[in-house]
């Protein structure tokens, strides 16, 4: 099994990069590989809303860059995990045009990562954590992806690169989401063949008019 983490910050090896080693760590001690794709220092720009992935129907945004790749490499694995830092109570700006156009392009071709485990963490200063980690989680129930908790939001506290260690509680919010996400791959691999899963509907949309 693999998990592809998304790493969100401008910042390698930061809080988010920190937050994500955790849950990472609990992954590895379960035999489950691991991969941290960074993108938060990247010059990826926003949706252009031209419809090309609806048109088109081969999985790829018709910006050909770091989304790409990563649409495949998230198609092909069993879960995926997002971390980002809080840019004025929000996903930093990298890091959104990035989900935007992976999950816009999966879902357009067939609900790519439909029942893969998703998982959401975020690393803050101080606010804004919150609403951040509700923004990431909009695109993990979207995507009908199967999503493990903690026993709190998953939300670190840190500024400077590292900082977030020191975050006692933060550090076992990610140690047991990183635990639960793992029981959370193993029960959906070892069920395949034993639960039949719920057959996919083709998506009802209703315009509201008078």
């Amino acid at each position: 099994m693999k998990v592809i983490a998304i790493n969100g910050s401008p910042k390698k090896d930061g809080n988010t990069y920190h937050a994500l080693n955790m849950v990472i760590n609990e992954l590895k001690n379960e035999g489950i590989e691991t991969e941290i794709l960074h993108i938060g220092n990247k010059a990826i720009r926003g949706c252009t809303a031209c419809g090309a992935c609806i048109k088109n129907k081969n999985e790829k945004c018709i910006i050909d860059d770091e989304v790409n790749e990563a649409i495949q490499k998230i198609k092909e694995a069993d879960g995926l995990l997002l971390g980002s830092p809080v840019h004025y109570s929000a996903i930093g700006g990298a890091m959104k045009s990035f989900l935007d156009r992976v999950f816009y392009v999966a879902g357009v071709n067939g609900s790519l990562f439909r029942h893969k485990v998703g998982a959401a963490v975020v690393a803050v200063r101080r606010s804004g954590g919150l609403p951040t980690f509700d923004q990431l989680n909009n695109f993990l129930n979207y995507s009908e992806m199967i999503i493990p908790t903690s026993n709190y939001w998953n939300v670190i506290h840190g500024t400077t690169p590292g900082e977030a260690l020191k975050d006692e509680e933060g550090v076992q919010i990610m140690r047991i989401l990183g635990k639960n996400m793992a029981w959370a791959l193993k029960l959906v691999e070892n069920g395949k063949d034993k639960v039949k899963a719920p057959e996919k509907e083709a998506k009802q949309f209703m315009h509201f008019i008078r």
